[in-house]
């Protein structure tokens, strides 16, 4: 018997919405970083689940003593760690729907809705940011899309089909080499400023991965990665993969696909690119200058849950040729086949894992119920924040920014001190426990990095953030000139 039934479910559920609601509403009123110790929550619940159940009345007054104290409000206008996580009403209520479903879609006859949603889906937000028409299942060619877990899934998939497509090529040259030992010679690269999953990628991936160094503006360059190869190549090993990325993680620098992408198309390197937080933007034309020379790449990943409104997890992959990941993925027992093999894609072949969510429904809700404009208009919005607390920054000659501002990211520092002093400032923000901010470092240089993050984020929100920075400084600079 069930311990909840559809009566209590419609009203326990009916609870829940309106709690979440007032829960995002009033988020500003929470402070944005909790002040729990490690252990904090063993202590307010029993040591062992209970014989009988609960009501679900209990449950909904243990979120405020026992899970809140420890939550950080990621969805908090003063918010500004990392990059945004999406949130939206609708995409939540998709959630819902999904979970309500709960097929598990790794194939096409396990639940065909969910994947031809995901198929069209793919395609609707690939025409969105303008991607070339050979990504997309709609042109009629080997192209089409799929939706990831994360973009570190995205890059490490990637660098497997890379490395399905190098051995095979290898043993067309050399049929009589084992594939480990080609496995050995593999090496790819990628920007030293690139996201840490990508070297992740290639220690799961089992081959060797460059991180290469980038010019003054922290981009990485094609002749760069052109001289890296020819130095592999000279020393017997085969290059078979590179990382471009489009909105790094420190700084928000987009490496320049214009140079990389020839330097990768002439010599056979899989020419992957991660744009996970700043790919949305390009749903916006003004900034699709930024993806130049996309077209030249054999993947393409960003994350409609960090700024397209899609709530974790929802990371949109689309590949020129998935027969590579395909075919080296492809284990195919009795009890998953099935009669429309090869009429539609079994997505269980594009990932890591076999189980998948009816994750679709997020993007569809979201498209649906917001329409393209107004996901331009979030962006833009965002966007012309981060421009105003740059101006703010710029205001108080103490301070320098210290990256060109392109995106939701402002980068910056107390100018002319050092990092310890610039350390000290990060710690004190957070300590005030107002705002939260997370630093970067990059060619022995720390600095903060201040992203706006909720949706919920407005102009009044920037000035909050700002005074807290401008008064942390002040306490941190009166100190340091007094000695302490």
């Amino acid at each position: 018997m069930d311990a909840m039934e559809a009566n209590q479910f419609r009203e326990f559920g009916k609870t829940m919405i309106d709690y979440v609601a007032n829960y995002l509403e009033n988020i500003r009123d929470r402070r944005v970083l909790p002040t729990v110790e490690p252990g904090y929550l063993r202590p307010l619940i029993p040591s062992e689940a209970p014989q009988k159940p609960d009501s679900w009345k209990d449950v909904m007054d243990d979120i405020e003593r026992v899970i809140m104290p420890g939550v950080t409000h990621w969805h908090s206008p003063k918010f500004h760690a990392y990059f945004p996580t999406a949130n939206s009403y609708p995409a939540i209520v998709a959630d819902i729907l999904s979970d309500g479903i709960a097929c598990i879609g790794f194939s096409w006859i396990a639940s065909p809705a969910c994947t031809e949603l995901e198929v069209v889906m793919m395609d609707w937000l690939g025409k969105m940011i303008g991607l070339p028409e050979e990504f997309l299942a709609c042109s009629g060619g080997k192209g089409g899309g799929v939706i990831q877990g994360t973009a570190s899934e995205a890059t490490l998939v990637a660098l497997l089909g890379a490395k399905a497509r190098a051995i095979h090529q290898v043993k067309k040259e050399h049929p009589d080499w084992r594939d480990a030992d080609i496995a050995e010679k593999l090496v790819g690269y990628t920007s030293s400023q690139s996201h840490s999953s990508v070297e992740r990628a290639g220690l799961l991936g089992g081959v060797k991965l460059r991180g290469l160094p980038t010019d003054d503006s922290n981009r990485l360059r094609g002749d760069t990665l052109e001289k890296a190869i020819k130095e592999d190549r000279d020393a017997g090993l085969i290059p078979f993969y590179a990382v471009a990325t489009l909105g790094t993680t420190s700084s928000c620098t987009f490496d320049n696909l214009e140079e990389i992408g020839p330097v990768c198309n002439d010599n056979n390197v899989w020419l992957h690119i991660d744009a996970a937080y700043a790919g949305a933007a390009f749903v916006c034309p003004e900034y699709r200058y930024l993806m130049k020379g996309v077209e030249m790449a054999d993947s393409f990943d960003f994350n409609p849950h960090k700024w397209m409104l899609v709530n974790f997890d929802c990371s949109a992959m689309w590949l020129k040729d998935p027969n590579w990941l395909v075919n080296a993925f492809n284990v195919d027992p009795l009890y998953l086949k099935h009669d429309q093999q090869g009429s539609a894609p079994d997505y269980r072949h594009w990932q890591i894992q076999l189980g998948r969510r009816f994750r679709s429904l997020k993007i569809w809700f979201v498209l649906r119920l917001y329409g393209v404009e107004n996901i331009q208009k979030h962006i833009r919005k965002q966007i012309g924040l981060a421009h105003y607390f740059e101006k703010l920054v710029k205001s108080d000659e103490r301070f320098e920014v210290t990256e060109e501002v392109l995106m939701g990211l402002v980068c910056f520092r107390l100018k002319n001190e050092t990092n310890e002093v610039n350390e000290r400032l990060l710690k004190r923000i957070n300590a005030r426990g107002t705002i939260h901010l997370v630093p970067s470092k990059i060619r022995d240089m720390y600095f903060l990095r201040m992203a706006v993050c909720s949706r919920l984020s407005e102009e009044s929100d920037m000035e909050v953030t700002w005074k807290e920075v401008r008064e942390s400084a002040d306490d941190v600079l009166e100190k340091k000139v007094n000695g302490f």
